[in-house]
C-alpha cells in the first residue's frame, strides 16, 4: 500500500487567503519554521497504477499537477491522451473540503464516486453537481462495515465516527457528535497492513479506540489543538467541539484517547491555520511529537 497526502490542513488551507492571526502572520513573513498546506485529501493504492483519490478538495487541481504519480503521463505513453490514474473517488461527508473538488473532475473522465446513501444525496440535490457526465461518473452508495474493492487489491471499508452534517446544512439546534452516514472514517487493507483515515471526528469513544488499535497506521483529525483555539485567535467563536472536531490537548483530547494504543505509525491531518502544531519547534508541536505523533504535510508519502 502506498499513501500519498495530497493536502494536509483543514477547510480554507493554511494560511487562508483572508486570514492574519498568528500562523497565518508567520506565513505572509517568510518564517520557514511553517509551511503552507492544501486542504484535506490523500490518495491509495494497492498496485501502483490504479489510484483512489480520498475526498476531493477544492485545490485538487494544484495538488494533482505536483504529484507525479496521478499524472496522465503513463496513459498519454499507450495513446490515451485524455486518462488518469485516479479511478476511483471516496468522500467522508459532505463539507465542502471534502466534495468542491470534484467539480474539477469534470472533465470527461471515467471513475467511480463512492460515499455513503446519505452523502450521495446531499451531493445530488446539488444541480451544480450534475456537471459529472453520468454516463462516465457512477455513484455507489457504500453500506457502513461492509468491505469492498474500489480499486485493484485495495480493500476498503466505511464506518461511522461522531460528527455533524455540513456547516451549509445546518438547521436551528446542531447535533453534534451523531454516529450515522454524515460522517465516518476509512479502513484500507494491502496484503494485511492496514490504516485508518479519519479527517473528521467529533469524539473519540472505545469502540473507535478498540477498531484502530493496533493499526499499521492512523491518519487522525487534527484540527484544533486546543478547543477554543479559534476565539483565542481572534478569528471566531465556534469552539472545536462545535464544528464537529475533536481537539488535539486537554484531558478529553485525541493524545489522551488515543495513548494507550500502539500503532505502526500515526500522524494528524486536517490541520486549521489556528493550530500551533503547524509551527516547527512550537510546544504543541514537541507535545505531539513526543507523544509519537507526525505533523501530517502536502507531499508526505506513507507505506504502511
Amino acid at each position: 500500500m502506498r499513501l500519498l497526502v495530497l493536502g494536509s490542513a483543514a477547510g480554507g488551507g493554511s494560511p487562508q487567503w483572508n486570514c492574519a492571526c498568528e500562523i497565518c502572520r508567520l506565513h505572509w513573513a517568510g518564517d520557514p519554521r511553517v509551511t503552507p498546506r492544501s486542504q484535506s485529501s490523500i490518495a491509495a493504492t494497492a498496485d501502483g497504477v490504479h489510484w483512489l483519490l480520498l475526498n476531493a478538495s477544492p485545490d485538487l487541481r494544484e495538488q494533482i499537477v505536483r504529484c507525479r504519480s496521478l499524472s496522465p503521463v503513463e496513459s498519454a505513453a499507450q495513446g490515451e491522451f485524455r486518462s488518469s490514474p485516479i479511478r476511483a473517488v471516496l468522500v467522508t461527508n459532505g463539507d465542502v473540503d471534502h466534495v468542491a473538488g470534484l467539480l474539477t473532475l469534470r472533465e470527461k473522465q471515467p471513475f467511480d464516486l463512492y460515499a455513503t446513501g446519505a452523502v450521495l444525496e446531499v451531493l445530488h440535490a446539488n444541480p451544480v453537481f450534475d456537471v459529472l457526465d453520468p454516463s462516465l461518473v457512477t455513484p455507489d452508495a457504500v453500506t457502513l462495515d461492509t468491505p469492498f474493492e474500489p480499486v485493484p487489491g485495495l480493500e476498503v471499508e466505511l464506518f461511522s465516527v461522531p460528527g455533524k452534517v455540513p456547516l451549509y446544512l445546518e438547521r436551528g439546534t446542531v447535533d453534534v457528535g451523531t454516529e450515522g452516514e454524515m460522517t465516518v472514517g476509512v479502513r484500507l487493507t494491502v496484503g494485511g497492513r492496514t490504516a485508518y483515515y479519519i479527517p473528521g471526528c467529533a469524539a473519540v469513544t472505545e469502540r473507535l479506540v478498540e477498531r484502530v488499535g493496533g493499526a499499521d497506521l492512523l491518519l487522525f483529525d487534527g484540527t484544533v489543538y486546543e478547543d477554543d483555539e479559534m476565539e483565542k485567535a481572534g478569528v471566531g467563536k465556534k469552539t472545536g467541539r462545535r464544528m464537529g472536531h475533536l481537539p488535539i490537548a486537554g484531558p478529553e483530547g485525541s493524545l489522551k484517547a488515543f495513548e494507550t494504543c500502539a500503532f505502526g505509525a500515526k500522524a494528524y491531518i486536517h490541520i486549521n491555520n489556528t493550530n500551533p502544531i503547524l509551527v516547527e519547534g512550537s510546544s504543541a508541536r514537541r507535545a505531539v511529537e513526543a507523544a509519537g505523533w507526525q505533523v501530517a504535510f502536502d507531499g508526505m508519502e506513507l507505506a504502511p
